[in-house]
């Protein structure tokens, strides 16, 4: 009975150690992942033991629009990376633009919400428990929204300018995630806060 010894060369794998940078974001969004965790399951703990209102289901409306906008955002960040890998940077920059106006949209939304839950419905952080857990959570991720968009608007600025390079795809690739991050997040809030919570 023989046995086939194979050469080194045909041993070695195909495998390539992933950049800093992409390990460095998944690293992040797993800290992340934790803090957000934490907000909502304290939202839900709270749910209904609120003492006075308002309560979620005199005061908030399902913001299907601006969920719309930032959930495209996802799509259309996505084209744009799309676009710079394939060296068209003219339409990459069209695409950032456009997840910029759309998760722009989306944090106005926001504020406009927490405007007429402030001064037309009451609500506040420290008018019951919901309004505490409600500006948390929600908070958080319009923070994590804000944080975002400066990041994209440092790049489309640098787009503008013509510093944005076909070279560049991997850490716009990077970037993206984080940005697909706070989409997946804004759909476990969604769903906690406008759906289970009213």
């Amino acid at each position: 009975m023989s046995s086939t010894v194979l050469p080194p060369s045909s041993l070695k794998s195909d495998w390539i150690l992933p950049s800093r940078g992409r390990v460095g974001m998944f690293s992040l969004i797993a800290a992340e992942s934790a803090i957000f965790t934490i907000f909502v399951v304290a939202y839900i703990f709270y749910i209904g033991k609120s003492i006075a209102g308002p309560l979620p289901k005199d005061v908030l409306d399902l913001p299907i629009f601006t969920t719309v906008c930032l959930l495209s955002s996802s799509l259309t960040i996505h084209l744009a990376v799309k676009s710079l890998r394939n060296a068209n940077v003219r339409a990459f920059g069209i695409w950032w633009f456009l997840t910029l106006i759309l998760g722009a949209i989306f944090l106005a939304g926001t504020g406009r919400e927490w405007h007429q839950l402030i001064f037309e419905k009451g609500l506040t952080i420290s008018t019951n428990l919901f309004g505490t857990t409600y500006y948390s959570l929600v908070g958080l991720h319009a923070f994590h929204v804000t944080v975002g968009l400066l990041g994209i608007t440092v790049a489309m600025i640098l787009t503008v300018r013509g510093k944005v390079k076909p070279s560049h795809a991997e850490r716009v690739d990077v970037f993206s995630l984080y940005w697909h991050f706070v989409d997946v997040v804004w759909v476990v809030v969604f769903t906690v806060v406008y759906v289970i919570g009213r």
